[in-house]
């Protein structure tokens, strides 16, 4: 029996977008994600080789959709102007971001550091380190959680509904 990809949609759609939006936790990008991942889907439906197996084969095109939304975001941020970072005047908006990063602990600082600072590859800070991917995944993480919580305690930032810093500085520091 060949699957069509309106059986799919007709089938799983509303499986796959909460999936999706559970992982992303963004409307709009649930849904682009929602319609790259069925693109692919039709695209390759040729490659469906079980048709029991359906299910699994597409919740594999899609958690890779959600990983290519990912390691695209990932790469945005390595188009950072790190001249910014390197000039201390420069990033004076940035308010303690400097001495945050230089007080995190070792492991997650040089990391920090590696990677968006001096603007290298998570991979190769991994093999530069001699530790894995998910290692140094799982350090930028938690130092982004603590950056986080210093800039939120220091410097009165909130944390939006996305988790992301917003508001003024207001820090008795910097002032």
């Amino acid at each position: 029996m060949k699957m069509e990809t309106i059986t799919i949609w007709n089938t799983f759609n509303s499986e796959i977008y909460f999936f999706i939006l559970k992982k992303v936790k963004n409307k709009d990008t649930a849904n682009e994600i929602l319609q790259n991942s069925f693109l692919k889907i039709h695209q390759n439906i040729d490659q469906l080789k079980a048709s029991e197996k359906v299910k699994a084969w597409t919740f594999q095109i899609v958690r890779n959709e959600i990983a290519n939304h990912f390691n695209s975001q990932a790469k945005t941020l390595h188009n950072v102007n790190f001249e910014l970072l390197k000039n201390p005047d420069s990033y004076k908006d940035f308010c303690c971001l400097d001495r945050f990063i230089s007080n995190l602990p070792k492991e997650y600082n040089e990391i920090v550091e590696l990677v968006y600072i001096k603007g290298k590859k998570q991979v190769e800070v991994a093999d530069l380190m001699g530790i894995s991917l998910a290692i140094v995944k799982a350090r930028i993480r938690r130092a982004k959680s603590l950056l986080k919580i210093n800039f939120n305690e220091c410097c009165k930032f909130e944390l939006n509904k996305e988790g992301k810093l917003v508001g003024e500085p207001n820090c008795a520091y910097c002032d």
